[in-house]
Formats: structure tokens, C-alpha cells, sequence
């Protein structure tokens, strides 16, 4: 008798128990058996032969058959779990970082420099309405600055979205 040292990390090894067969591979072939008794027993007319009666075991004897056969090791039915829990699962990931679900909720912990930021950043705050309204003389007399090639006059926006505007001479 051959003795082998079986590694910790390897869980999933199936006794063989009558020759080549595992247990997964008796019960699959064993399921026919009492399948094909309650067919014959249960089914009208009870406990007597008809054509679709032995249509159903032998369908039944063969779909476990096949099951019950090793590929690589492992038996059809197992292969069959998993293509099936791979094509079922969902195809496509979603993930929403702002979600709150399994986060900690820490409290917030305000020291003396937070305080003092947040004063400097009120003193930088800007007002919420950008919008000034002008009459209409000065607004003909920006468009005619702003038409005017001598006056060079250049547009630039900032990283936050801003939009400032730059003369370089402006002559009356």
C-alpha cells in the first residue's frame, strides 16, 4: 500500500471508495435507482409497464451517467456548478465610492488649527452672485474696448473654472 503526505492547504480531496469512484460519483449513480423505482411505482399505471416509463429511466440513468464521469478530475456535475455560478453571477461591477455602507463613522475632531483655517478660509470665501448688472453705455463702451485690436486684450480661465480677463493697454 502507497502512503502520501497530503499538504495542509489542500481541502478538497475526495476518498475513492469502490475503485476509481468518489463518493459524489456513487451517489450520482445511485439517484437512478430510486428515481426509477418511484417512476415505475408512482407513475399511472401504477406498478405496470408502459413505453414512457422506460423513456424517462433511461433518460434519467443517462443524464447521471454522464454526470458521474471525471474530466480532469473532476466529475461533469462539479464543472457544470461552476459554469453555471460563473455565467449566473452579475456581468458587471459597480462600484460607488460614496456610498456609506460598511464604513466607520468616526466623529470629527476639531483642533486648534482646523479653527484657524477655517477662519483664513472665511475671509477668502467670495459672495454666491457673481452677476453685476451695468447700464447699457458701459456696456457698449467694454465691447468697443474689448473689439479694439490695440487694446490687447486676453481671456484666461483658472483650474476652477473661473474666468479672468487682462489688458495689457487700454488708450482713450
Amino acid at each position: 500500500m502507497r502512503v502520501t503526505v497530503v499538504p495542509a492547504q489542500v481541502t478538497t480531496v475526495e476518498d475513492r471508495i469502490i475503485g476509481n469512484l468518489g463518493f459524489s460519483q456513487i451517489l450520482l449513480l445511485i439517484i437512478p435507482v430510486f428515481a426509477s423505482a418511484g417512476i415505475f411505482a408512482l407513475l399511472p399505471p401504477f406498478m405496470e409497464v408502459a413505453p414512457y416509463k422506460y423513456i424517462l429511466i433511461s433518460t434519467t440513468i443517462l443524464v447521471f451517467g454522464v454526470l458521474a464521469i471525471r474530466i480532469k478530475g473532476k466529475i461533469v456535475a462539479s464543472w457544470l456548478i461552476t459554469i453555471l455560478r460563473f455565467n449566473l453571477r452579475p456581468k458587471y461591477y459597480v462600484f460607488n465610492k460614496n456610498t456609506i455602507v460598511h464604513r466607520e463613522d468616526f466623529p470629527a475632531i476639531k483642533s486648534a488649527k482646523t479653527a484657524q483655517k477655517s477662519k483664513y478660509n472665511e475671509k477668502l470665501k467670495k459672495p454666491a452672485n457673481y452677476h453685476v448688472e451695468i447700464d447699457t453705455l458701459s456696456a457698449a463702451k467694454i465691447l468697443a474696448t474689448i473689439e479694439n485690436p490695440a487694446a490687447n486684450v486676453h481671456f484666461e480661465t483658472d483650474k476652477r473654472g473661473g474666468l479672468h480677463v487682462r489688458f495689457s493697454e487700454v488708450e482713450e
